[in-house]
C-alpha cells in the first residue's frame, strides 16, 4: 500500500436521516411526510419515536465529540420547516434546527445538511408530490429558508438523497408507488429542483458547498459474455451515470435515454428546462455506497419479481437481470460485502466526473446484542468499515479527491424498511422494534475503534 495518507482536514464523519433519528413526529407543528403514513410491516416499528433524537440531540452530540466526528451529516425535516410543505413556516422546527447546528459548531464538528431525505410532506404528496411541477417551486422555497437560516454556520449541502432509489426501487423505501412512466417524469422534476437549489444555494451563501448524493454502485457483468458486457453498462447507465451525467454535466445520457424511449417512458421536457439543469454546477459529488451490483443479459421467459431494494438487483425486462456474485459474501440482511468494489466505484467517479467526493453513507446493517456485561461486541462493524477504509486509501492513492467518509450511521435507527432490528450505529440505542425501553444508549465496540481511526486520520485501522 502507498503510504499516501488523508488530507489533514479529512471530513471524518458519520450519517443519519431526520425520519429515521429524530422521532417527535407530530410535536412542535411538525406535518406528517410520506413515511409518516405509509404501511409499516408488522413486527416492524414505525418513525414515530425512532432514536428520540430530538429530545436527546445534545446528550448525542456530546457523544458524537467524543468519537472524535469532524463532520455530522444530517437532513432536515422539510414537515419541520413547513408543516404542509408549504404556507406558513414553523418558528418552532427553525429553533430545532438552529440548536442542533449550534450544538454541533459549539463541540466543533462540521454539519454537513442533507436538504431532501426522503420525506416529502404528505400534504404535498396529496396533490401529486413530485409528479406536480409545483412541488419544485415548494421545494425551492423551502431551500431559501433554509439557506437564508442556517447559511451563515452550514457551508456544505446535499441537496437530494439517493435519487436514483426513490426511482428504482420507490416501494421498498415507501417513496412512491406508479407506473415506470411517471416516476421518470418525477426523475427529471427532482434534477429540476436539485438544480435551482444548487444554483440558490451558491446566489445565497457564495462561499458554501453543495451536491447530489445518489446511491452509486459500480454494476459488473456476470462474465465476460460481451452480452453480460452490454447488460452492465445499460444497468450502469440507469443507475448510476443518469444520475451524475444530469447533475454534473446537465444532460441525460444516450444509454440511459435509449432505455427509457424504448420503454416509452420519456419524460415530458419543457423550453427551459435543460437549460436551467445544465447551468448548476456541484462543487462535489457525495455518494452513497455498500456494495457493488452483477447483473447478466435478459433471458427469454423470465418472470421478474419486486423483492429487490437499494443493493440487490432484479433487473430491467429486455435488458438485464440480476445476479449472484460468487466471490462476495453476504451481510445478515442479503446485502453483498465488496470492499474492493469500493475502489472500483470511486476510481469509476473520480475518472468521469473528475470533482471531489464525499461519501455520505457506507456501512453494514447487523443483529447486535448486549453482552451481559453491557458491552456490544461488533466486529464484523469494524471488519467491514476497516476493510472499506483500506480500499479508500488506495482510491486516494490512485489520484481520487476524497474530501470526507460519513459512514452509516452515527448512531442506531430505524433502517428505512427492516426497522430497528437492523443496527449500523457506533452507538447502540435501547429499544426493540416492539418496545421503547430506556433508549439508553450505548457504546459498541466499533465506537472505540473509529475513534482511533479518526484521531490517527486513517492510520489506524
Amino acid at each position: 500500500m502507498s503510504k499516501h495518507t488523508f488530507k489533514k482536514d479529512f471530513l471524518w464523519g458519520a450519517s443519519t436521516s431526520a425520519y429515521q433519528v429524530e422521532g417527535a413526529y407530530n410535536l412542535d407543528g411538525k406535518g406528517l411526510s410520506i413515511q409518516d403514513v405509509k404501511d409499516i410491516p408488522d413486527g416492524i416499528s414505525d418513525f414515530k419515536v425512532c432514536s428520540d433524537h430530538y429530545h436527546k440531540f445534545k446528550e448525542d452530540i456530546k457523544l458524537f465529540s467524543e468519537l472524535g466526528l469532524k463532520g455530522y451529516r444530517f437532513s432536515i425535516a422539510w414537515t419541520r420547516i413547513f408543516p404542509n410543505g408549504e404556507g406558513e413556516i414553523n418558528e418552532k422546527g427553525i429553533l430545532f434546527y438552529h440548536n442542533l447546528i449550534d450544538e454541533l459548531v459549539k463541540h466543533h464538528i462540521t454539519p454537513i445538511v442533507t436538504i431532501y431525505h426522503f420525506d416529502l410532506p404528505y400534504e404535498l404528496e396529496k396533490k401529486g408530490g413530485w409528479s406536480n411541477r409545483s412541488t419544485i417551486d415548494a421545494f425551492l422555497n423551502y431551500c431559501k429558508v433554509l439557506f437564508e437560516r442556517f447559511g451563515d454556520r452550514v457551508k456544505h449541502w446535499v441537496t437530494i438523497n439517493e435519487q436514483n432509489m426513490m426511482i428504482l426501487h420507490s416501494g421498498a423505501i415507501g417513496t412512491s408507488v406508479n407506473s415506470q412512466k411517471e416516476l421518470y417524469q418525477q426523475n427529471h422534476h427532482l434534477f429540476l429542483a436539485a438544480a435551482r437549489a444548487t444554483n440558490l444555494c451558491h446566489q445565497l451563501i457564495p462561499d458554501a458547498k453543495i451536491g447530489p448524493a445518489p446511491n452509486i454502485s459500480y454494476i459488473y457483468p456476470k462474465t465476460c459474455n460481451p452480452n453480460d458486457i452490454i447488460a452492465a453498462q445499460t444497468c450502469n447507465a440507469i443507475r448510476n451515470w443518469l444520475y451524475l451525467d444530469m447533475a454534473v454535466h446537465g444532460r441525460y445520457n444516450n444509454i440511459a435515454w435509449d432505455f427509457m424511449k424504448k420503454k416509452k417512458i420519456e419524460p415530458a421536457i419543457l423550453v427551459g428546462d435543460m437549460e436551467i439543469i445544465s447551468s448548476a454546477k456541484p462543487d462535489y459529488i457525495a455518494f452513497n455506497y455498500y456494495s457493488s451490483i452483477t447483473v447478466k443479459a435478459y433471458g427469454e421467459n423470465i418472470i421478474l419479481d419486486d423483492t429487490g431494494d437499494q443493493q440487490i438487483e432484479v433487473g430491467e425486462e429486455g435488458f438485464f437481470m440480476g445476479d449472484d456474485n460468487e466471490y462476495l459474501e453476504l451481510s445478515d440482511f442479503g446485502w453483498e460485502i465488496d470492499p474492493l468494489g469500493f475502489r472500483v466505484t470511486l476510481r469509476e467517479v473520480s475518472d468521469r466526473y473528475h470533482l471531489p467526493i464525499i461519501i455520505t453513507e457506507n456501512g453494514i446493517g447487523a443483529y447486535d446484542k448486549v453482552n451481559l456485561d453491557g458491552s456490544i461486541e461488533d466486529d464484523y462493524r469494524i471488519d467491514y468499515l476497516s476493510r472499506h477504509i483500506e480500499q479508500l486509501k488506495l482510491a486516494v492513492s490512485d489520484g481520487v479527491d476524497v474530501i470526507g467518509y460519513c459512514p452509516w450511521s452515527a448512531i442506531d435507527l430505524i433502517s428505512t424498511h427492516q426497522g430497528f432490528k437492523k443496527r449500523y450505529g457506533f452507538i447502540y440505542v435501547n429499544r426493540e422494534d416492539n418496545q421503547l425501553k430506556d433508549l439508553k444508549r450505548i457504546k459498541k465496540k466499533s465506537f472505540y475503534w473509529y475513534q482511533k481511526v479518526i484521531s490517527s486520520n486513517g492510520k489506524e485501522l
